[in-house]
């Protein structure tokens, strides 16, 4: 009974020696003497202890920096130029195998890779062009990315630059720029608001103006509209006697001021006033 316990524990120990479990996002391929013999998914697996021997491979997205770098841009000037890739391992057998056996260290090979690409683009670019067209930049880096790495059996997700900076002096030079532009835009907008508000204010005073000029009109309407029943009364009360309306006019321009006026008994003008005002003078009796 012992030689079967012992056998039988042996062969539990080595079934459990041979256990492996791989998570959703991971693969594995099982070499066997050196070998490759299997592909593993996720799971639980089992191989056989010291004979085979599991590689597990990450096949999740991954970012990797290009590291900054100086190129010379097409116009001579040094631009300080950062990117990143993003990148993930395909999960079927096929590219598991070609990321493990066709490229070593494959993290190493893009950033050289990437690096090299965005020389030779930048270097055919000016600075400004460069910098107006990322994703231009972009574009020709993750075309580029795709057709080297083909046959690694990855996928090149994205690329982004980080930064395309000039220079200490172009960029102080740029700042200035930027600054005199926005100067100007200021400005325009100033003597635009202020040519508003100037029309503005003409258009006000020629409103003043036409009040004015119609209440001007309308005074001198007013005031011939007197004259004509100063008219109409003269016709009325002093035909042939102009004379005793200029006294009439005379003795209202007086009693203006408060002024004290002797008017003779019996004269026309006294005669006149009382008809105007309803009165009818007493006679002198003896």
């Amino acid at each position: 009974m012992e030689p079967l316990i012992i056998a039988a524990a042996v062969l539990l120990l080595f079934f459990f020696a041979g256990i492996r479990i791989v998570r959703p996002t991971h693969r594995a391929l099982v070499e066997r003497l050196g070998k490759y013999h299997r592909f593993a998914s996720s799971g639980f697996n089992w191989i056989i202890p010291v004979i085979d021997k599991m590689y597990v491979i990450n096949i999740t997205e991954k970012m990797i920096n290009a590291e900054p770098q100086e190129i010379i841009t097409n116009d001579n000037l040094n631009a300080r130029v950062d990117a990143q890739v993003y990148f993930k391992i395909k999960s079927d057998e096929q590219s598991v195998k070609n990321s493990q056996y066709n490229v070593n260290n494959i993290e190493y090979q893009i950033v050289n890779l990437a690096r090299t690409t965005l020389r030779n683009i930048i270097g055919t670019m000016t600075l400004k062009s460069a910098n107006s067209e990322r994703g231009k930049i972009n574009k020709e880096l993750h075309a580029t990315l795709l057709d080297e790495t083909l046959n690694w059996g990855i996928e090149i997700v994205r690329t982004e630059l980080k930064e395309i900076d000039p220079p200490k002096d172009v960029q102080e030079t740029m700042n200035k720029i930027v600054k005199a532009e926005n100067e100007k835009i200021a400005a325009v907008d100033f003597a635009t608001a202020t040519e508003t508000r100037a029309d503005g204010e003409k258009r006000a005073e020629i409103r003043r103006a036409e009040g004015v000029k119609q209440a001007a009109i309308l005074r001198a309407e007013g005031e011939a509209q007197a004259i004509q029943l100063v008219n109409e009364a003269a016709e009325k009360y002093f035909v042939g006697n102009a004379q005793l309306l200029r006294r009439i006019q005379a003795m209202e321009n007086s009693l203006k001021d408060n002024s004290k006026i002797v008017v003779p008994t019996g004269s026309d003008l006294v005669n006149v006033m009382g008809e105007m005002g309803g009165f009818v003078p007493l006679k002198k009796t003896e």
